[in-house]
Protein backbone atom coordinates (compact mmCIF):
# COMPACT_ATOMS: atom_id res chain seq x y z
CA UNK A 1 0.00 0.00 0.00
CA UNK A 2 2.73 2.40 1.12
CA UNK A 3 4.68 1.46 -2.38
CA UNK A 4 1.74 2.49 -4.76
CA UNK A 5 1.47 5.78 -2.21
CA UNK A 6 5.08 7.03 -3.13
CA UNK A 7 4.60 6.09 -7.01
CA UNK A 8 1.48 8.23 -7.21
CA UNK A 9 2.45 11.13 -5.12
CA UNK A 10 5.65 11.42 -7.62
CA UNK A 11 3.58 11.87 -10.62
CA UNK A 12 1.81 14.86 -9.58
CA UNK A 13 5.30 15.91 -10.79
CA UNK A 14 7.50 14.44 -13.65
CA UNK A 15 9.56 11.47 -11.74
CA UNK A 16 12.60 11.59 -12.77
CA UNK A 17 12.04 8.37 -14.99
CA UNK A 18 10.25 9.66 -16.85
CA UNK A 19 12.00 11.16 -19.82
CA UNK A 20 9.56 10.84 -22.74
CA UNK A 21 12.01 8.86 -24.63
CA UNK A 22 12.34 5.05 -26.00
CA UNK A 23 16.13 3.92 -24.87
CA UNK A 24 18.24 2.71 -27.68
CA UNK A 25 18.29 -0.99 -26.03
CA UNK A 26 14.23 -0.93 -26.96
CA UNK A 27 14.92 0.79 -30.72
CA UNK A 28 17.40 -1.18 -31.52
CA UNK A 29 14.89 -4.60 -30.48
CA UNK A 30 12.11 -3.44 -32.58
CA UNK A 31 14.50 -2.78 -35.79
CA UNK A 32 15.58 -6.47 -34.88
CA UNK A 33 12.34 -8.15 -34.46
CA UNK A 34 9.44 -8.60 -36.48
CA UNK A 35 6.25 -6.80 -35.11
CA UNK A 36 3.63 -8.72 -32.71
CA UNK A 37 1.93 -8.26 -29.41
CA UNK A 38 3.63 -6.50 -26.80
CA UNK A 39 2.74 -5.87 -22.97
CA UNK A 40 4.79 -2.88 -21.32
CA UNK A 41 4.58 -3.66 -17.18
CA UNK A 42 4.94 -0.64 -15.39
CA UNK A 43 4.49 1.39 -18.20
CA UNK A 44 4.38 5.26 -16.52
CA UNK A 45 2.87 7.66 -18.80
CA UNK A 46 2.86 5.39 -22.10
CA UNK A 47 6.43 6.69 -24.09
CA UNK A 48 7.46 3.04 -24.52
CA UNK A 49 3.94 1.81 -24.89
CA UNK A 50 3.42 4.30 -27.60
CA UNK A 51 6.85 3.51 -29.36
CA UNK A 52 6.37 0.25 -30.21
CA UNK A 53 2.86 1.24 -31.53
CA UNK A 54 4.34 3.47 -33.65
CA UNK A 55 6.35 0.88 -34.95
CA UNK A 56 3.45 -1.44 -35.81
CA UNK A 57 3.20 -3.36 -32.83
CA UNK A 58 0.13 -4.19 -30.75
CA UNK A 59 0.53 -2.77 -27.42
CA UNK A 60 -1.03 -3.65 -24.01
CA UNK A 61 0.44 -1.41 -21.00
CA UNK A 62 -0.24 -1.71 -17.30
CA UNK A 63 0.71 0.30 -14.02
CA UNK A 64 -0.76 0.83 -11.09
CA UNK A 65 -0.56 4.76 -11.17
CA UNK A 66 -3.81 5.92 -12.03
CA UNK A 67 -2.67 9.17 -13.01
CA UNK A 68 -0.14 7.58 -15.42
CA UNK A 69 -2.42 5.74 -17.55
CA UNK A 70 -4.86 8.89 -17.83
CA UNK A 71 -1.87 10.32 -19.21
CA UNK A 72 -0.66 7.52 -21.24
CA UNK A 73 -4.27 7.71 -22.75
CA UNK A 74 -3.90 10.95 -23.55
CA UNK A 75 -0.61 11.00 -25.13
CA UNK A 76 -1.57 7.83 -27.33
CA UNK A 77 -4.21 9.73 -28.64
CA UNK A 78 -2.00 12.31 -29.40
CA UNK A 79 0.26 10.47 -31.35
CA UNK A 80 -2.64 9.10 -33.15
CA UNK A 81 -2.12 5.29 -31.74
CA UNK A 82 -3.96 2.70 -30.57
CA UNK A 83 -2.87 1.11 -26.87
CA UNK A 84 -4.88 -0.96 -24.44
CA UNK A 85 -3.90 0.86 -21.37
CA UNK A 86 -4.95 -0.83 -17.74
CA UNK A 87 -4.92 0.26 -14.34
CA UNK A 88 -3.62 -2.69 -12.33
CA UNK A 89 -0.73 -4.15 -10.47
CA UNK A 90 2.25 -6.31 -12.03
CA UNK A 91 2.30 -9.01 -9.60
CA UNK A 92 -1.64 -9.85 -10.32
CA UNK A 93 -2.15 -10.88 -14.27
CA UNK A 94 -4.40 -13.47 -14.23
CA UNK A 95 -7.12 -11.14 -16.20
CA UNK A 96 -4.76 -11.31 -19.13
CA UNK A 97 -4.65 -14.29 -21.07
CA UNK A 98 -2.85 -13.08 -24.61
CA UNK A 99 1.02 -14.44 -25.34
CA UNK A 100 3.33 -11.49 -26.31
CA UNK A 101 6.28 -11.49 -28.43
CA UNK A 102 7.97 -9.22 -26.56
CA UNK A 103 7.32 -8.47 -22.71
CA UNK A 104 9.08 -5.08 -21.81
CA UNK A 105 9.74 -4.10 -18.23
CA UNK A 106 12.04 -0.73 -18.05
CA UNK A 107 12.32 -0.37 -14.07
CA UNK A 108 9.40 -1.67 -12.72
CA UNK A 109 10.62 -5.21 -11.53
CA UNK A 110 13.55 -3.80 -8.84
CA UNK A 111 10.85 -1.69 -7.51
CA UNK A 112 9.21 -4.26 -6.81
CA UNK A 113 8.90 -6.25 -3.00
CA UNK A 114 11.25 -9.27 -2.91
CA UNK A 115 8.32 -11.47 -1.85
CA UNK A 116 5.84 -11.12 -4.95
CA UNK A 117 8.88 -10.86 -7.43
CA UNK A 118 8.39 -14.64 -7.80
CA UNK A 119 4.42 -14.24 -8.88
CA UNK A 120 5.66 -11.27 -11.31
CA UNK A 121 8.02 -13.86 -13.09
CA UNK A 122 5.66 -16.63 -13.00
CA UNK A 123 3.19 -14.67 -14.55
CA UNK A 124 6.14 -13.38 -17.11
CA UNK A 125 6.72 -17.04 -18.13
CA UNK A 126 2.89 -17.73 -18.29
CA UNK A 127 2.29 -14.41 -20.47
CA UNK A 128 5.42 -15.14 -23.29
CA UNK A 129 5.13 -16.74 -26.29
CA UNK A 130 6.94 -19.52 -27.08
CA UNK A 131 9.68 -17.69 -29.01
CA UNK A 132 8.79 -14.38 -27.38
CA UNK A 133 11.65 -12.19 -25.71
CA UNK A 134 11.30 -10.79 -22.09
CA UNK A 135 13.00 -7.41 -22.06
CA UNK A 136 13.97 -5.88 -18.66
CA UNK A 137 16.31 -2.85 -17.67
CA UNK A 138 16.92 -3.15 -13.78
CA UNK A 139 19.15 -1.82 -11.21
CA UNK A 140 21.36 -4.49 -9.65
CA UNK A 141 22.05 -4.85 -5.80
CA UNK A 142 25.02 -6.77 -5.75
CA UNK A 143 25.80 -5.61 -2.28
CA UNK A 144 23.58 -5.83 0.90
CA UNK A 145 25.00 -2.21 2.29
CA UNK A 146 23.98 -0.56 -1.39
CA UNK A 147 20.91 2.71 -0.21
CA UNK A 148 19.09 1.73 -3.48
CA UNK A 149 16.81 -0.75 -4.93
CA UNK A 150 17.52 -3.67 -7.05
CA UNK A 151 17.64 -7.47 -8.41
CA UNK A 152 20.27 -8.89 -6.17
CA UNK A 153 22.25 -11.87 -7.45
CA UNK A 154 19.63 -14.40 -5.75
CA UNK A 155 16.96 -12.60 -7.60
CA UNK A 156 18.66 -12.96 -10.39
CA UNK A 157 19.39 -16.65 -9.75
CA UNK A 158 15.37 -17.62 -9.32
CA UNK A 159 14.35 -15.91 -13.00
CA UNK A 160 17.37 -18.12 -14.70
CA UNK A 161 15.14 -20.84 -12.71
CA UNK A 162 12.27 -20.05 -14.95
CA UNK A 163 13.68 -18.07 -18.01
CA UNK A 164 16.49 -18.89 -19.98
CA UNK A 165 18.99 -15.34 -19.73
CA UNK A 166 19.94 -14.69 -23.29
CA UNK A 167 21.37 -11.28 -22.77
CA UNK A 168 22.96 -9.06 -20.49
CA UNK A 169 24.28 -5.84 -20.82
CA UNK A 170 25.78 -4.25 -17.75
CA UNK A 171 26.35 0.00 -17.09
CA UNK A 172 25.47 2.54 -14.72
CA UNK A 173 22.79 4.97 -14.68
CA UNK A 174 23.18 8.83 -14.33
CA UNK A 175 23.71 8.01 -10.19
CA UNK A 176 26.16 5.76 -10.86
CA UNK A 177 23.76 2.42 -9.78
CA UNK A 178 24.57 -0.73 -10.97
CA UNK A 179 22.19 -1.42 -13.65
CA UNK A 180 21.87 -3.97 -16.40
CA UNK A 181 19.86 -4.77 -19.81
CA UNK A 182 18.39 -8.43 -19.93
CA UNK A 183 16.95 -10.41 -22.51
CA UNK A 184 15.30 -13.90 -21.58
CA UNK A 185 13.19 -16.36 -23.66
CA UNK A 186 11.50 -19.55 -22.48
CA UNK A 187 13.84 -22.13 -21.65
CA UNK A 188 14.83 -24.75 -23.93
CA UNK A 189 13.47 -22.77 -27.01
CA UNK A 190 16.59 -22.51 -29.75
Amino acid sequence: MLHKIRFTLLYFGKPRWDTGVSPPELLEFIQRHPTGRALDLGCGTGTNAITLAQNGWQVTGIDFVNSAIRTAQRKAKQAGVQVEFITGDVTRLDHLNNRYDLILDIGCLHSLPSGVISSYINNVRRLLSLKGTYLVYTFINSSPNMSYAGLTPKDLEHIQTVLQLTWRKDGTDHNQRQSAWLSFKHPGVS
